[in-house]
């Protein structure tokens, strides 16, 4: 799993899949993509790194002011 900056970064219109909230994290498995909100994203993290190719997370830009 990689951790990458060069993921474009995601915009306020990025929403999460599971609640619809503003997504900071995106996940690139084989299949396709999953946004989460840093809430969504850390619940599914543990379940999803065995078969993730990429986790881009952003949740950083919520301690900012």
């Amino acid at each position: 799993m990689e951790n990458t900056t060069e993921t474009t970064k995601l915009l306020v219109s990025d929403r999460c899949d599971v609640c619809g909230a503003q997504a900071y994290m995106r996940v690139q498995l084989a299949g396709g993509e999953l946004l989460f909100c840093a809430h969504h994203g850390n619940a599914n993290k543990a379940k999803l790194e065995p078969i993730t190719l990429e986790w881009h997370d952003q949740s950083s830009d919520l301690n900012q002011a």
